[in-house]
């Protein structure tokens, strides 16, 4: 009880804020019942004005509710399906930019995980250069850097107490969030438990940099062979769980395209790498940089795209990159029908649905949109309005294609903002087009025929110990029944035996049947 009274108190403090800050338009105000509206007038004049220098709106809010609220604000900046089209772009807008924490505690920090002195760490250390609700970087040099590794480094520090802080505050969402679930029954298709439990784990990880550490040394080993793109080095040897130190980027970040385009580097050729990259990493790996816009990616001295700040990553399944892979190609040649039937497959619509009267709806939203210049075309508006029509064809929310989505908003963007005649459709179809070859062509099936083979193989030689699983069962079924706990006459005895005898039969005879089966189906595949 006195948990519940206290997120009760914590979100009562946040609505304060909210009123303050006017976050419910006043002609959404009126639509809301008298209660409702009542409630949120009483707020308001509890809770005053806003200070002039802060934002205004429902990002001003979040940032004056502190880094917790910030990072929901970006994760829900992800659900349109959750908070509206139009309140997800005024989100997508909200800065993760905070005030530093001071030098001395960054350096004490240092020297607390190192356990030495800073200056036999770093010969230099210089004042943060970014901030943010988790941690800040700072640049610096390594006194005794490894053989190959360069003495400039970036050093990432988590703040002090932000686990304490985010635990607070997300066990507050965690309880706004069951109370949804049991009270409105329209938010229970989009699962806000679930939601939180994604924010909560992403938030997790965050908080130990070396998982950090990790994402980056996985995605650099992704793209090792792939032309003009990298990933800052990792100095494992300087990593713990609150500080990341990698190799510093000389380089200009993509918000200064004046100095690119100074130093002779091609913004077409630019925006055309920055949109494959990303796809690449999507469909061909199924991980990629949930946060690609221009302060994060930078062009160095050899004219390489490089990615920085792998804080927020996403993940896809073979089966969630197919899709993705089938869904861009089917658009890009107006085949719906094979794009609702993908949909269908995959599980994502209900079979009850109509697969014809989907392909309709994907025909609305597809046929629009292919009459447009292709500069003017946007495969993340695209897939935002797919994913709009969830709730008409009781179709439950996918969060990792929608953190995907606005990802590539994102992307589209910085890509735009270096070419504005970008076509996103001529850059993008030779990496969706290889992707579709490859898993639809010999080779996709000579993988899936060998993964199908490893299901197989692990199979039957689970057969001992199912044998064995059985045999024990048996041997306690005859302890009890001897010791009189199981009381069965004779009758019902032999009934049972018969019964089992003919299920032993068929069951073994199902095994061996459905075995076979696998290993035709494995060799039709390669064959």
């Amino acid at each position: 009880m006195y948990k519940q009274l206290s997120h009760l108190r914590h979100l009562m403090r946040a609505g304060l804020v909210f009123a303050r800050h006017d976050v419910v338009p006043p002609e959404q105000l009126e639509e809301a019942p008298a209660p409702a509206r009542l409630l949120f007038r009483l707020a308001k004049l509890v809770a005053g004005k806003p200070a002039k220098s802060s934002t205004s709106g429902l990002n001003g809010a979040l940032e004056e509710l502190g880094p917790s609220y910030i990072k929901l604000g970006q994760f829900l900046a992800t659900r349109p399906d959750f908070v509206g089209k139009d309140r997800a772009t005024e989100l997508s807008a909200l800065q993760d930019k905070l005030a530093p924490f001071p030098q001395s505690v960054a350096e004490a920090e240092i020297e607390k995980q190192f356990k030495r002195p800073l200056k036999d760490v770093f010969s230099k250390f210089d004042p943060a250069i970014a901030a943010a609700s988790i941690a800040q970087v700072h640049k610096a040099e390594l006194k005794q850097p490894n053989k190959g590794q360069s003495a400039e480094v970036a050093v990432k520090i988590l703040r002090p107490n932000v686990k304490r802080r985010f635990k607070k505050d997300l066990d507050s969402f965690f309880f706004a969030a069951r109370m949804m679930e049991r009270w409105i029954e329209p938010l229970r298709r989009l699962r806000p438990v679930e939601a939180v439990n994604v924010l909560a784990r992403s938030v997790d990880m965050e908080m130990d940099l070396r998982f950090e550490a990790a994402a980056m040394s996985e995605m650099a080993e992704n793209t090792k062979d792939d032309p003009g793109f990298r990933i800052p080095k990792i100095n494992w040897q300087h990593t713990t769980g609150r500080v990341l130190v990698s190799e510093w980027i000389d380089g200009i970040p993509l918000n200064e395209p004046e100095k690119l385009q100074a130093l002779g580097i091609n913004l077409k050729k630019l925006a055309e790498n920055v949109m494959q990259s990303f796809l690449r990493h999507a469909i061909r790996d199924g991980f990629f940089h949930a946060d690609m816009h221009q302060g994060n990616l930078f062009v160095d001295k050899k004219g390489n795209l490089v990615a920085v700040d792998f804080g927020i990553t996403g993940r896809l399944s073979a089966q969630d990159r197919l899709v993705l892979a089938e869904v861009l190609y089917g658009f890009l040649n107006k085949d719906y029908l094979r794009v609702s039937q993908v949909h269908f497959d995959a599980g994502y619509v209900p079979k009850t649905e109509d697969v014809h009267v989907f392909a309709q709806s994907l025909r609305a939203i597809g046929e629009p949109i292919m009459d447009k210049r292709a500069e003017d075309i946007s495969m993340g508006q695209l897939l935002g309005q797919l994913f709009e029509g969830t709730e008409r064809f009781n179709m439950h929310t996918q969060p990792q294609l929608i953190l995907l989505q606005k990802t590539m908003v994102v992307v589209e963007g910085v890509a735009r903002s270096l070419d504005p005649q970008f076509n996103m459709w001529t850059a993008s179809e030779p990496v969706v087009r290889e992707w579709i070859e490859k898993r639809l062509g010999p080779q996709g099936k000579l993988e899936d025929a060998a993964e199908g083979a490893a299901s197989l193989g692990r199979f039957v030689g689970a057969f001992p110990e199912l044998l064995q699983e059985l045999a024990n069962n048996l041997h306690m079924v005859s302890d009890i029944a001897e010791k009189g706990g199981i009381g069965l006459d004779k009758k019902t005895t032999d009934g049972l035996a018969a019964a089992q005898a003919s299920h032993g039969r068929s069951g073994r005879l199902a095994l061996w049947v459905g075995a076979v089966s696998l290993a035709v189906i494995a060799i039709s595949q390669i064959f």
